[in-house]
């Protein structure tokens, strides 16, 4: 239960567990909600932001092109509607009291909101833009996640791409709370089906190793058994690649002398172009990651692969750039092997 100045409200989810006897005293807070939310001037609250946002009541007037009386008279209505002193006027600076602070942190939100909602309207007026909210785990290769979101880039109708990078539990709350249109990942969500997630395979590739050419020179003649007695890079456990490994290791009899390991995947790199150890890259950017970190091929691994998913709360693709991306990944992986310009 919430407490709303000194009478209860209760939230949506109370509602649904009210017992038959508790439905008039709900009526009758959801009654008193509403009175209060008419009783809330949105122009002194306009009002009251601005000052607060310019430094000064002074300072507001002048930006506004209003009188101080008038300012400070609309503020003074708002305080007395709220039921709390939002300044201190114990000094000449403008200081905020606890709820004036309160106020302002919501105020900051509606008054966003209402800039974005017309910046909305305005570019709907102007020409339809899709909007495309990417998520995206650490470990996912910046090259190959740019190559599939280059599909948005030309896409017939104007895209913007909104991207984030976050743990992979973090990203899938988000998706399921449709703050994201689509994560890429190279892992499957194991319980996808169950908690409004499906997984989509966009395609896969094989694993490469790689080196600073004296170490890959010693390598290369005995591998895959040279991994062995080699100093290995590696993505940290909780990563789809690094449990792929671990049970090829295990299959073939390797321990592996773990250097170091990493959630970042550009770090990883960072660490093997000096020279720190041998580090696994997928095949599909195997060109531009040795042309970038200036490092060599030592050998590929075609039975451990790198799969990449495309991960939405639908069954069936249904965001027209996500089901374009779809479409294109397969070919997209398949191209990057024979090499392009860009660098990781």
């Amino acid at each position: 239960m919430l407490e709303c100045g000194t009478t209860p409200c209760y939230r949506y989810a109370d509602c649904a567990k009210a017992q038959p006897h508790d439905w008039h005293e709900l009526v009758g807070q959801f009654d008193y909600m509403i009175e209060r939310l008419q009783d809330l001037n949105f122009l002194h609250l306009f009002y009251f932001w601005v000052a607060v946002r310019q430094g000064s009541i002074t300072a507001a007037c002048e930006h506004l092109h209003l009188s101080q009386p008038t300012v400070s008279s609309q503020i003074k209505k708002l305080e007395k509607s709220l039921g709390h002193q939002l300044f201190d006027r114990s000094g000449r600076e403008l200081q905020l009291t606890e709820v004036g602070s309160m106020v302002m942190e919501y105020a900051d939100e509606i008054f966003s909101t209402g800039r974005e909602m017309l910046g909305s309207l305005r570019g709907m007026e102007a020409e339809q833009t899709l909007r495309l909210s990417v998520g995206v785990p650490m470990y996912v290769p910046k090259l190959i996640t740019y190559r599939l979101l280059e599909v948005a880039l030309h896409f017939p109708t104007p895209v913007q791409i909104d991207y984030h990078q976050a743990p992979m539990e973090e990203l899938v709350d988000d998706l399921v709370h449709h703050r994201h249109d689509v994560i890429i990942s190279d892992r499957p969500i194991p319980s996808a089906g169950k908690a409004s997630s499906f997984n989509h395979p966009l395609g896969d590739c094989a694993i490469a190793f790689c080196a600073v050419k004296p170490m890959a020179e010693q390598l290369r003649a005995d591998f895959p058994r040279s991994l062995q007695r080699a100093p290995l890079l590696l993505p940290s456990p909780n990563t789809a690649l690094r449990r792929s490994l671990d049970h090829w290791f295990d299959q073939n009899d390797i321990c592996p002398k773990i250097i170091a390991q990493f959630d970042d995947s550009a770090m990883l790199k960072e660490f093997g172009s000096g020279g720190a150890g041998v580090f696994p890259t997928p095949v599909a950017v195997i060109d531009r990651v040795c042309q970038q970190y200036n490092v060599e091929l030592v050998g590929t691994l075609e039975e451990v692969r790198s799969h990449f998913f495309a991960i939405t709360t639908q069954r069936k693709l249904i965001h027209p750039v996500v089901v374009a991306i779809s479409a294109e990944a397969p070919k997209i992986l398949l191209d990057m092997r024979k090499g392009n310009r860009l660098t990781e």
